[in-house]
Order: C-alpha cells, then sequence, then structure tokens
C-alpha cells in the first residue's frame, strides 16, 4: 500500500520573528544577525531606550538611580520583544529598571546563595561534592534586572581575568572528585569562541571531568551568538549539556527556535531553568504555554527557580504556595515533560532544595493513600 506524504508547515513556522523598532529598521540583516553587532548596539541609556519604548516617570527615575549600581544593558534583538506602550510588558521589566530595584529589605542579602563562602579559588564554588560552578566573566548581553548576581555582573572589577581562568583550571585537575563543571557567569557565551574552546578543551582533557554544562541565557536575549560555527565547535566536546533561562513564551521567537536548533542538532541536550518572577510568568497558564513552546524547541523544562532573596529584587518575588498552585495546574493536567522540578536555592548555600504539593495522604502500614491530580483517593498496598 503506497502512503502519500503530506506537507504542513514545519514547527518552526508557528514560531514568529518579532518586528524592529524604527531606530534599527534600516539595520542591514548582517549586522542584525551578527552577535558582536547587537552587543555592540545594546541600549545602555535613557536616551536610547526613548528612542524605542514610551518611557515612564518610574522607569525614568529608577534608571537614574540605580544605573551606577546595576547597569542597564539590552540588545536591540531582545528590545524589539518590548511592548513600547505597556509598562507591565514582561520583557521590559526584566530588563528595564523599576523603582522596586531601590528597595533593600532587611531580609536581602548581597550573596544570596552563599557563593563566595564555598569558593576555595577566585572564581570557583564548590558546594556540592562531584560538581563546581565556574565563573568565566562579568559580562552578559542583557542584564537581567532579577539578576542573583548583581554583585558581580556588569562590574568590570569582577571580570575573570587570564589568571583567574587558570587558578580556576588548575583547581578543577587536582580534585579528582569533580565530576561536573558548571560554566557560568555573567554569561559565558561572552567569551570568544577561541577562549570557551579553550576552556572546554582543558577541561575535556581531565579524565575525571565526565559532563560539563553551559549556563547562558543567549539563547533568549541574544540567539545570533549560536553560530554555525560555534555549534561545530562544541560538538567536538560532548557530552555538553546547555542551561538556559526563558522566563516567558514571548521570549520563544523563531531566532530563539533556530539557535535551539542548532545545539540540539549538535548533539547538546538543553534544558530551561525558570526564574517564577511576579508579574512575569506567576500563574499557570503562562508557564504550560512557555513549557509547551521549549518542548517543540527541543528544550527540557528543568527547574522552576523561586526568586532569590538578592538586594533590590523583592518585588519580584512572589509567596511560596504560587509555586506550589502552579506545579499543582501542570502535573497531571500536561506531559511530564512539562513539569519542571520547583526548587528554593536555600539562602546562604543551603543547595536547591525541592518543594512539591503533598500528593500523600497517610499511612496505614504498608497501606500509602494517595491523591492524584484530580484530587481522587487512591491506595497503594506494598509487599
Amino acid at each position: 500500500m503506497a502512503f502519500e506524504i503530506v506537507t504542513k508547515n514545519t514547527v518552526r513556522d508557528r514560531f514568529k520573528s518579532p518586528e524592529r523598532p524604527a531606530i534599527w529598521k534600516e539595520a542591514e540583516e548582517k549586522d542584525w544577525n551578527n552577535w558582536v553587532w547587537q552587543q555592540q548596539k545594546r541600549i545602555k541609556s535613557m536616551e536610547i531606550l526613548e528612542k524605542v519604548i514610551n518611557v515612564t516617570q518610574e522607569e525614568r527615575d529608577a534608571f537614574a538611580q540605580s544605573h551606577e549600581q546595576f547597569n542597564m544593558g539590552i540588545t536591540p534583538y531582545y528590545a524589539s520583544l518590548i511592548d513600547p506602550n505597556d509598562p507591565n510588558c514582561p520583557i521590559r521589566l526584566q530588563s528595564v529598571p523599576k523603582k522596586g530595584e531601590l528597595n533593600i529589605l532587611p531580609t536581602d542579602l548581597h550573596d544570596p546563595l552563599g557563593e563566595e563562602k564555598d569558593m576555595p579559588v577566585p572564581g570557583i564554588t564548590h558546594r556540592y561534592p562531584d560538581r563546581v560552578l565556574f565563573y568565566t566573566t562579568h559580562n552578559c548581553p542583557v542584564y537581567c534586572r532579577h539578576c542573583t548576581r548583581k554583585r558581580k555582573v556588569s562590574d568590570p572589577s569582577s571580570s575573570a581575568a587570564n589568571k583567574q581562568l587558570e587558578e580556576g583550571l588548575a583547581y578543577i585537575e587536582a580534585h579528582k572528585e569533580i565530576r561536573d563543571v558548571v560554566i557560568s557567569g555573567g554569561d559565558p557565551l561572552s567569551n570568544s569562541d577561541d577562549r570557551l574552546e579553550y576552556i572546554l578543551s582543558r577541561l575535556r582533557a581531565m579524565d575525571h571531568i565526565q559532563v560539563f554544562r553551559i549556563g547562558t541565557r543567549n539563547l533568549v536575549t541574544l540567539p545570533q551568538r549560536i553560530t554555525p560555527a560555534f555549534a561545530a565547535m562544541v560538538k567536538k566536546y560532548h557530552p555538553v549539556f546547555v542551561h538556559t533561562h526563558f522566563n516567558h513564551p514571548k521570549e520563544c521567537t523563531q531566532e530563539a527556535f533556530d539557535a535551539c536548533a542548532r545545539l540540539a542538532d549538535a548533539g547538546c541536550v538543553i534544558n530551561n531553568q525558570m526564574v517564577l518572577l511576579k508579574g512575569v510568568n506567576d500563574n499557570a497558564k503562562t508557564v504550560m504555554e512557555l513549557n509547551h513552546k521549549l518542548l517543540m524547541m527541543r528544550v527540557r523544562p528543568y527547574y522552576i527557580f523561586q526568586c532569590d532573596q538578592s538586594e533590590g529584587i523583592s518585588h519580584f518575588r512572589t509567596p511560596v504556595d504560587t509555586g506550589l498552585e502552579i506545579i499543582e495546574k501542570l502535573r497531571g493536567w500536561t506531559s511530564g515533560m512539562a513539569v519542571p522540578h520547583y526548587v528554593i536555592d536555600g539562602p546562604g548555600g543551603g543547595g536547591k532544595i525541592p518543594v512539591l504539593p503533598n500528593y500523600v495522604k497517610g499511612r496505614e502500614g504498608k497501606k500509602w493513600i494517595l491523591r492524584n491530580y484530580k484530587g481522587e483517593e487512591y491506595t497503594y498496598v506494598e509487599p
């Protein structure tokens, strides 16, 4: 029996490119699609921002009072996702300063995850027995307003110079218990391909290193960074895991789809680490839409992080109950692949602590009384 292949639009066709703001309408395609050009043209001043969006007085005041402590930086690409007329646009909330940043609570922490206390040499955080975080740059394409490393990111004094890089590599080489390295920053993809390949090649040459993870938001804020040459380079050092950070469905564009496709086609496993942010993604409908889009992009929803107690980001923090409610409305109502782990990174260095709705109603000897996603009770009997 012969079968006729039905051709339809591809999954990629379900994702759209954003419309460029007028200020960049005349930019040539070769420039717009060049990640270096995107970095060079970042919005860093109120003068340029006002040419892209209708700035509110609150945003203007917040910028004036915050930019010396934490820079503003927005790539033209990411700025093209902003609704110019909506101060509560989820992309705008993540990238444009707000007055909430000026409110430092007594419970806010300068180093909320206690990374410095677990730093045996500059740039290495060794908290867990078999893995380390490797800080390789202070730069990011976009300085996210909810950043948990505001104390370092965008600050040139915290840059990872070559001496620090070598000390970090020497530490990893000397500690044979380490099998997993998280290459972080800033955003490690702010490094050149040559510098990144040097890091990857050094790590891959160490017999005790099994995997490494690249923690990057470039797939979201600067997808042009994922060039064919970069994907080909990474392919030489597998297994390579990429942990990225999509927070809202608006970030799932055709450009982001293509960037993820290049990495997935090159054999990388891509996981998403969403941060739960008030006004951005603090409802199950938004999270479910995001996670469904991510799966079409070959990105596995991996974590939902409760927003950290970093200084000046309390206006983003939701109650923990909000996260639990989101998990309740995902589990069972959509495929398990679309249900990430909800975790709180223990303040002061406690590590990632999973938080789950209570599905265990009780226990009677070998009988477990459980409830499902509909609230129906079931009994499981142990042998």
